[in-house]
């Protein structure tokens, strides 16, 4: 860091570099670039440490500690005058998804970095300490659970459970992080943290379709994931009589337009998907005799999730009884829905007035390691557009001037907490 005495930038005026965050963006892309222009950076490749190297190797030229944890998590802090306080953090990831964008957990990482690089430009100092995290794993797309990184640091799950997942391939998470350079000796969290933003594009259409530049996110959708399995019995299509059937296709097909129902009778933030099915024997002229299906519940308000849940689970039970075929419903993942901090939306919300951006509320639909650090901390994100709400795809794409006025807000937003001296 720069031992500069700060300048007579007044601190309103103070606004990040765009052209330098977005070719940072462009760097790191390079890294598992793929031929339709998006990543594949799976979690602890050797691509995914060569990222991390690269983000490291910034942090350091900034003047900045770095600490890896035995999970892998990466804190690179920038110090304030109290180094006492806990740290102002933001942060996201930098695995992709297999055929991902350049975009996703990325920009959180860099606009972070590029918030420090500011600082040091002009010379101005924080009382809190600022740090910039990336958190391994997040994606989950090489190894379950998915914010493993995240999760391991607030207790959600052990450090030996995260260890023994193993890819397709049979490696370990451990042996990766070992093989990599990346298995730390800190304690998962025993760092704290004072506050934590995390930015973000969308990975929906309602702030493009609404056409407004950064989204003020006060909450994470709960979910609520299960597996319907619908057990008949298979026969021949031709000789087998209607009225003589036991279709198990007929009973899920019954149960799956309830999902989207029961989600349209709970506006705004009703979710209902199934997105998965496997029909057995999956024989053109042969009734199905078992058919096994997810079902994908989400809501913003905890008691109106619970209220999904039970509606399901009564209708399921309804159409078994009527049907006469056995119709298991089993919850097999429930994340309760994850209101942000008011004093970091707060915060959010002030930087964002100030910069004069149009703004809205966007309730997030996408699980993110901010849900994780909120049980440690405040926390809090900002939401900037993606093009045509596309994300966890090689097309991902996002405008330049979006996400320098995403960062911009983010650089306020830490300010406020972080206190300028």
């Amino acid at each position: 860091m720069t031992d500069a005495v700060k300048t007579d930038v007044a601190i309103d005026a103070l606004r990040v570099d765009g052209p330098r965050l977005w070719d940072a963006l462009m760097e790191l892309a390079q890294i598992g670039a793929t031929e339709k222009g998006g990543v594949k950076r799976l979690a602890l490749t050797d691509l995914d440490r060569q990222g991390r190297d690269l983000v490291v190797g910034w942090a350091k030229a900034a003047g900045m500690t770095v600490t890896v944890d035995q999970i892998g998590n990466v804190f690179m802090r920038r110090a304030g005058t109290n180094d006492a306080l806990p740290p102002v953090m933001t942060g996201s990831h930098i695995d992709t998804q297999p055929t991902g964008g350049k975009f996703d957990g990325n920009y959180g990482v860099l606009a972070g970095l590029e918030v420090v690089r500011t600082l040091n430009d002009h010379g101005i100092r924080t009382e809190a300490p600022i740090e910039v995290a990336f958190w391994t794993n997040e994606e989950g797309s090489r190894f379950v659970p998915v914010m493993m990184g995240s999760g391991v640091f607030c207790g959600a799950f052990t450090l030996e459970h995260a260890y023994a997942a193993k890819d397709v391939d049979g490696r370990t998470v451990g042996e990766e992080l070992e093989r990599i350079g990346y298995k730390g000796t800190q304690v998962p969290g025993d760092h704290p943290i004072g506050a934590y933003f995390e930015t973000h594009i969308e990975q929906g259409p309602v702030l493009e379709d609404a056409d407004k530049v950064i989204g003020v996110v006060p909450a994470v959708m709960g979910l609520s994931w299960y597996d319907c399995t619908v057990s008949g019995m298979e026969a021949h299509a031709g000789p087998t009589p209607m009225h003589l059937r036991r279709d198990a296709m007929q009973v899920a097909a019954r149960i799956i337009p309830e999902v989207v129902a029961i989600a349209n009778r709970y506006p705004p933030y009703g979710r209902g998907t199934v997105g998965m099915m496997q029909v057995f024997p999956n024989s053109r002229n042969v009734i199905p005799g078992q058919v096994k299906f997810s079902i994908d519940l989400r809501n913003v308000n905890d008691e109106l999730l619970n209220t999904m849940h039970e509606e399901m689970t009564a209708f399921v039970a309804q159409v078994a009884a009527d049907s006469g075929l056995d119709v298991k419903l089993e919850r097999v993942s429930y994340y309760p829905p994850c209101p942000f901090h008011p004093d970091v939306v707060g915060a959010v919300r002030s930087a964002t007035a100030k910069l004069g951006y149009s703004t809205m509320d966007v309730v997030s639909g996408a699980g993110h390691d901010a849900i994780y650090a909120a049980r440690l901390a405040p926390s809090g994100m900002i939401f900037v557009p993606c093009k045509d709400g596309i994300s966890h795809n090689e097309i991902e794409d996002a405008q330049p001037a979006h996400l320098e006025a995403g960062c911009n807000v983010l650089l306020h937003a830490m300010l406020e907490r972080a206190r300028v001296v």
